[in-house]
């Protein structure tokens, strides 16, 4: 079995084109030097917002009404690209100088955010869980309660892509299973991730408006406790009682059929200390470590994931670890498409919302945890957080720029705002389909094993039923004062 080589194909052309962008932002002028001026959210025109909404509602509803087409990245790119196009040419002809640096610096955050993603998935894609565990309702729960902390660590995405076959693969002799993966995507695709910048997107970006790194921890452990304590503690029960009741249906004991299994084992663990680099590499940089207590100028973190995805593709895991997670570039390929136009076109709508966002009547922060939760539940949650930050920022007269959600947590009401626009924008991606990226990852996995998966409605059967509940109570003891 031979390892992987270096030869020049699609990823490594992907990889060293990175390289050279990090290289290029880097040494590009920033906003606010030499005198620069930044593009004032007032003067705008209220159609630059359209872009932004329009793509972002080309993401919710063309999965589900031209699918086939929709599976195309090439699709997706001729949208992303057709919608930026007109806010690159009003600011670099409308604002000149202002406004090419506005998307300068909007493509930094944009490689920021890739490099993350882009490490993330291509590290944990190089490890694998071999055999099958036993798929009673107590591994099934230990499992998904394995997922919530793995989620502060590779991210949801990279949990969820980690765990879903080993959990399916435990459960192949159950037939009804269906619920066991709607859980799995609550939990370790969503909710899961709420602990730390490299759980879910958005928190990732927040840290790089400037959020402390521990932050999020300090603030969620309790509602990330009580939330997926419910949630797992829902899910025991009523796996139980479906796993019961099987036992009286069909003959046999079910509970034996289940429990013979496949001998455990991990192939790519080197990858797990590249895991722990990429931690390494964002707590520095955010933490200035090495440069006098400020955070790294931009190249330094992106080009050190960069380099760790790069050393687990090519040189620590082995093509047939590859294989055997049926890895491949599709997924992170859609992001890097979608994320290029989502993050051009915020630029003018995010100074927009900090304008005029006030004169919304949003101004209290159980309103900020429903109006970005419900936000997020349709529409990806990364945009949505910013969307929200920008009210958030705007409601206490903070200008978006550069790391301003630091000047946020220093206002009175500031840390109730970003805490309920977080916690609405991270959690109700929970509540459809298109509400987080892996949602739809985990159901396509699924189906592929030959699950029936709950209809897009089906689905959110059980998120209204279940989760919608759970974030009531959340909401009024977090944010009822």
């Amino acid at each position: 079995m031979a390892w992987p080589r270096w030869d020049w194909k699609k990823e490594t052309v992907s990889f060293l084109g990175m390289a050279a962008v990090i290289v290029a932002l880097a040494y590009l002028p920033s906003a606010g030097e030499g005198g620069a001026h930044n593009v004032p959210g007032e003067q705008l025109p209220l159609w630059t917002l359209f872009p932004f909404l329009l793509l972002l509602l080309c993401i919710a509803v063309l999965p589900l009404t031209v699918p086939h087409r929709w599976e195309s990245n090439t699709s997706k790119a001729e949208i992303s690209a057709a919608l930026a196009l007109p806010i690159v040419v009003y600011l670099g002809v409308s604002w000149q100088e202002a406004g090419l640096l506005e998307l300068l610096e909007k493509m930094r955050e944009y490689v920021s955010f890739l490099c993350l993603l882009g490490a993330l998935y291509v590290i944990s894609g190089g490890i694998y869980i071999a055999g099958s565990l036993s798929g009673t309702p107590l591994m099934n729960t230990t499992l998904l309660a394995l997922g919530a902390v793995l989620a502060n660590i590779v991210g949801t995405t990279g949990a969820s892509m980690l765990l879903v076959r080993p959990l399916l693969r435990a459960n192949a002799v159950r037939q009804k299973k269906a619920h066991i993966l709607v859980f799995f995507i609550f939990i370790v695709s969503n909710t899961g991730g709420l602990l730390t910048p490299l759980g879910d997107p958005p928190l990732f970006l927040g840290f790089l408006k400037g959020v402390p790194f521990a932050w999020t921890f300090q603030q969620f452990w309790q509602p990330w406790l009580a939330l997926n304590g419910a949630l797992l503690v829902l899910f025991h029960f009523w796996d139980e009682a479906v796993f019961d009741r099987e036992e009286h249906e069909r003959p046999g004991s079910q509970l034996e059929e289940v429990q013979v299994r496949e001998p455990f084992q991990i192939f790519g663990r080197l990858n797990f200390l590249l895991l722990a680099g990429v931690i390494a590499v964002i707590y520095a940089s955010g933490q200035g470590i090495g440069n006098g207590g400020h955070p790294w100028p931009f190249g330094l973190q992106e080009g050190g994931m960069l380099i760790l995805a790069m050393a687990s593709y090519y040189v620590l895991t082995h093509e047939t670890t590859h294989e055997s997670n049926q890895f491949s570039f599709g997924p992170i390929e859609e992001v890097a498409i979608l994320f290029a136009g989502i993050f051009i076109t915020m630029a003018p709508a995010l100074l927009l919302l900090n304008a005029y966002g006030k004169t919304w009547g949003v101004n209290q922060p159980w309103q900020f945890f429903w109006a970005s939760g419900l936000l997020s539940s349709f529409l990806d949650n990364a945009p949505t957080y910013l969307t929200f930050s920008a009210v958030a920022s705007g409601v206490s007269g903070i200008p978006v720029e550069g790391r301003y959600l630091a000047l946020l947590l220093q206002h009175p009401l500031g840390v109730q705002l970003l805490e309920a626009t977080a916690l609405g924008s991270v959690c109700m991606g929970a509540n459809s389909y298109i509400g987080n990226g892996p949602n739809f990852m985990v159901k396509a996995v699924a189906e592929q094993a030959g699950v029936k998966m709950p209809s897009f409605f089906g689905y959110m059967g059980y998120s209204v039923g279940i989760l919608i509940p759970l974030f009531v109570i959340m909401s009024l003891v977090l944010f009822s004062a």
